[in-house]
């Protein structure tokens, strides 16, 4: 665990101990592993945790009095989706020795990337007393545990959600909506998001398997692939102030939407692609599907 200097006492390594975390799957738990080459965005994270936390030695430590308000705390971080989120929050009193138990499962839809665990004990609450240079302000973070993930599998990478499209504003009979909102610099997983009808069970169940698609799975997710790249092409050509040299964060949409564009069409400046797609709309939408293949695999 690495320290750093802050200004007020933490207390020492002894004083609390986290176990290894753990990935739940299927009720059976296993050492998690660096990285989840076969995750996609339609899979949780069910993971568990043991933390052990000696609160004596935790108040002699610090100068803190059993009175201070202690809590056990996991936020999670992922940059695919841009995402930032309290998993569990657990809090502390008394003294002696407690093992606590952390349980939590995180949304795939929310996740990308790497993800980034913190398991942090912190003082809930402001105090107005205390002996000199022990932490005061509500929040402060007296020891942390961090663990990283690589989320990267080979799976559709993007966020989906599974939704009844008659309780929406679209129409009711679609198969699947694509979203895109925010400006070229927003992290791509939280902009992009593919809404799948629920009604249409065939389209959801190829999604379900898009780790290992049947063959008529295989048809259904290369059209919705065709789609979404047209979407996002068209989303990128209709911003004036995109082209493939602009410098944009990583594994933003910005940055995405050029990576698509130089797969696509990689002897193709933007550019020019804007004005082909203006001369003639519907010659561009065709010449978009035979770049992605649509159906070639099916």
């Amino acid at each position: 665990m690495s320290r750093r200097a802050l200004p007020y006492r933490t207390p020492g390594d002894e004083a609390v101990k986290a176990q290894q975390w753990v990935l739940v799957v299927d009720g059976q738990g296993f050492e998690l592993p660096d990285a989840l080459p076969d995750w996609d965005y339609q899979t949780s994270l069910h993971l568990r945790n043991e933390v052990h936390v000696d609160l004596d030695s935790v108040y002699t430590s610090t100068g803190l009095t059993p009175d201070a308000k202690l809590s056990l705390v996991v936020v999670w971080t992922a940059t695919g989706s841009g995402l930032r989120g309290t998993a569990q929050r657990i809090s502390l009193s008394g003294g002696g020795t407690h093992t606590v138990e952390l349980d939590i499962e995180l949304s795939g839809t929310q996740l990308g990337g790497l993800l980034t665990l913190d398991t942090q004990l912190v003082l809930a609450e402001s105090r107005e007393t205390g002996v000199v240079a022990a932490p005061r302000r509500g929040g402060s973070v007296l020891w942390t545990d961090r663990r990283t993930l690589h989320l990267q599998g080979d799976a559709p990478q993007f966020p989906i959600a599974v939704v009844d499209f008659a309780s929406t504003q679209l129409p009711a009979e679609s198969a699947w909506h694509v979203q895109l909102s925010g400006e070229m610099n927003t992290a791509t997983m939280g902009a992009l998001l593919l809404l799948v009808n629920e009604r249409k069970k065939q389209v959801v169940t190829a999604f379900q398997n898009a780790a290992s698609p049947r063959p008529i799975d295989k048809v259904y997710l290369s059209a919705a692939y065709a789609d979404i790249a047209r979407t996002m092409v068209e989303h990128a050509l209709a911003d004036p102030d995109f082209n493939e040299e602009s410098d944009y964060a990583e594994d933003s949409l910005g940055a995405t939407l050029q990576s698509l564009l130089a797969n696509l069409f990689p002897y193709t400046s933007v550019q020019h692609l804007r004005q082909r797609r203006d001369q003639s709309p519907n010659l561009f939408a065709t010449e978009v599907q035979a770049a992605v293949g649509v159906f070639e695999e099916a």
